[in-house]
C-alpha cells in the first residue's frame, strides 16, 4: 500500500507537502528534495524557487484559501 501525499495550504505561507511526492521541473528534471516534508513557495518571490524560503513574511503575503464543498450533479 502506497503512502498518502498531504498537502496543507498555509494561511499567508507555503504549501506543504508530506508523504510520499516527487517534484520534478517544467521537462520532467526532478528537483532533490530528499525529506519526508516540504513547503513548495505561493508567493512568487523565493530565492529558491519551487521550495519556500519565507520570504512570503517579509513582503506581507496574503492568501486564505479555504476547501468547499463539491456540488454532486
Amino acid at each position: 500500500m502506497s503512502e498518502t501525499t498531504k498537502i496543507t495550504v498555509l494561511d499567508n505561507g507555503p504549501f506543504l507537502v508530506a508523504g510520499s511526492f516527487v517534484v520534478t521541473d517544467a521537462v520532467g528534471q526532478p528537483y532533490h528534495a530528499d525529506r519526508e516534508q516540504i513547503a513548495l513557495c505561493r508567493c512568487g518571490r523565493s530565492s529558491g524557487s519551487p521550495f519556500c524560503d519565507g520570504t512570503h513574511a517579509k513582503i506581507g503575503f496574503s492568501a486564505t484559501e479555504r476547501a468547499v464543498p463539491q456540488v454532486q450533479d
